[in-house]
């Protein structure tokens, strides 16, 4: 993916003028225009999994709620999640389409695969958003985290946890990438080679099919009978699932004391670990702003708003099929035991009592995070 920034006051000079013109929010018969709608609108929601908990306990109900809030509890959310199953997921698409929703917000499982349902969408006059994952295809816009920046977040994590200046080139670590079929995972492992690659040795790296923490735990235990469990001293885990199946592995192997993990999410259970000591880190990554914009822009699309989308896209992308994809790139912070409280405590992601359960009230009581 190449970003570059938008030319925010030519975009909006361009958009002033068609509004002056008439053009803004037409309904001719042009295939690249959006129909103007009232607040009855049908925005279709596709999501790729549910190994990863965020989708249907945050991604899906922010969205829900802010299309509400948008076209006055008139707009209604059609929800699909394809349990990491491309084909299903080319099924859903193209009952949207059969069933004429006014837009999709697409997360893919597979994003080549596709890119002709995307092609059908719009040949059927049905914008569609790119959500998370930037889909192959005539996409009208994508609304992701900044990707490599994600994986340069976790690499100089991992570096500073295995001690920062002092890491030996020698050291040895085992990176657990995420899904090849997601194009999000190859920029998370680019942005985490960019900090690791020539400053530690990467004895294994693996692509984790579906992202799948069975599938971590499985390759985990092969680097650990190969390199041998001793040698590891740190794991690059592209997301708190797989972590998860990365300790499991490691414990069956009898550590007792885990070297530093890293994760991506900011799920419960990883927060959890890392007020434990269990796993180093996680990158938070603002969903409610992720959400709520995907939601924004994808309202503004079909109401003919073009300003406010405008407004909303100022980055722009390029995906194997399409440059110059409007964009917007959420920024992210790395969540370790020093920030729980200012980062998901603060965003009402997680109460302090959902965190600190009996399991974990010692833990959280000598780290500062009591209720």
């Amino acid at each position: 993916m190449r970003r570059t920034a938008t030319a925010v006051a030519a975009a909006s000079t361009m958009t002033l003028s068609l509004a002056a013109c008439g053009a803004l929010g037409v309904t001719g018969n042009s295939s690249e225009a959006s129909p103007t709608k009232g607040n009855d609108i049908t925005v279709g929601l596709l999501l790729p999994e549910t190994a990863n908990t965020r989708y249907d306990k945050f991604d899906f109900p922010i969205i829900r709620n802010k299309v509400l809030e948008l076209t006055d509890k008139q707009g209604r959310v059609v929800y699909k999640n394809a349990d990491a199953d491309a084909t299903k997921q080319a099924s859903q698409l193209q009952q949207m389409i059969n069933d004429q929703v006014d837009v999709i917000l697409l997360d893919a499982v597979d994003a080549h695969a596709i890119a002709t349902g995307v092609k059908k969408a719009k040949d059927a006059g049905i914008p569609v958003i790119a959500y998370d994952r930037l889909a192959e295809g005539p996409i009208d816009a994508y609304v992701s985290f900044d990707n490599e920046l994600v994986g340069e977040v976790q690499g100089r994590s991992l570096l500073e946890a295995m001690g920062g200046s002092g890491v030996d080139s020698s050291d040895k670590i085992v990176m657990m990438n995420g899904s090849p079929t997601d194009p999000n995972a190859k920029q998370f492992k680019a942005g985490a080679l960019s900090e690791l690659k020539g400053t530690v040795g990467i004895a294994r790296s693996y692509d984790t099919k579906d992202w799948k923490p069975e599938n971590a735990e499985a390759n985990m235990a092969q680097a650990i009978k190969d390199v041998g469990v001793n040698n590891i001293k740190g794991v690059y885990s592209a997301n708190d699932g797989m972590a998860g199946g990365i300790i499991k592995a490691l414990e069956a192997a009898g550590v007792t004391q885990l070297p530093p993990i890293t994760g991506q999410d900011a799920e419960l259970d990883a927060v959890q670990r890392i007020v434990a000591g269990d796993q180093y880190m996680s990158v938070y990554k603002s969903y409610p702003q992720e959400a709520e914009s995907a939601a924004e822009m994808a309202v503004a699309k079909v109401q003919g708003h073009d300003i406010q989308f405008d407004s909303l896209t100022q980055d722009q992308v390029d995906s194997p099929t399409d440059k110059g994809v409007p964009a917007l790139l959420v920024p992210v912070v790395a969540l370790t035991q020093k920030n729980i409280k200012q980062t998901v405590v603060a965003d009402g992601i997680y109460k302090l009592s959902e965190i600190c359960t009996t399991k974990y009230k010692v833990a959280c009581s000598e780290i500062g995070l009591s209720k």
